[in-house]
């Protein structure tokens, strides 16, 4: 009794099994089939292949064709949103590269800046250091005559660039209103320089 139990046991198994490899075997071909007309179909009309329904695939039980369906619908999602994540990351790449670029030419923009500007303050303190030369050359007289006719903060900043001995010279031709608003001048434009406090000597 126990033996032919056992039989009938195993004889089940083996139907539940052909019945499964049947089933999924029905299901891979099915699928292979939509596939394949799908591809055709799109290559046919040019278009996205129109969604599988139950009367698609005769012979099939209404439930193996509503997986079907599912199945399908969700590849279609999964290549949307493949499709829509690509084209971000195109575009996110593509402002990449246009924030890189823009960087690189303001970067050279600002170069361009700093030279042109360490050009124009060498070319202007060339003129400066020129012309300091020529007053100190000039007789303190006619030099004196010319600087009176400055004012006070620019005739200081020439008398400051010059040798001390000429300065003095040209300081002495100056009328002493002149000489004592071009000293207060020079007295008095460093007076916001921080200054440091004397330590005190120890006794």
């Amino acid at each position: 009794m126990a033996r032919s139990d056992e039989i009938v046991r195993q004889r089940r198994g083996r139907r539940r099994q052909r019945w499964v490899l049947t089933t999924l075997g029905l299901v891979f071909a099915a699928s292979a089939v939509l596939r394949v007309g799908t591809l055709d179909f799109a290559f046919a009309q040019d278009a996205t292949p129109a969604p599988v329904t139950p009367s698609a695939v005769p012979g099939m039980t209404e439930t193996l064709q509503s997986a079907l369906i599912e199945i399908d619908v969700l590849r279609r999602t999964l290549a949307d949103r493949e499709a829509l994540l690509a084209d971000r990351e195109r575009a996110v790449a593509a402002a990449q590269a246009l924030v890189e670029t823009r960087l690189a030419e303001l970067a050279a923009a600002e170069e361009r800046l700093s030279a042109l500007i360490a050009i124009s303050d060498s070319a202007a303190e060339t003129d400066l250091d020129r012309l300091t030369q020529v007053y100190e050359t000039m007789p303190a007289a006619e030099a004196a005559a010319i600087f009176g006719q400055m004012d006070p903060s620019f005739a200081a900043g020439f008398l400051t660039r010059m040798a001390p001995a000429a300065s003095a010279t040209l300081m002495a031709e100056l009328t002493p209103e002149q000489a004592y608003a071009v000293s207060v001048v020079i007295a008095t434009r460093n007076s916001s320089a921080p200054r440091f406090a004397a330590t005190a000597t120890p006794p």
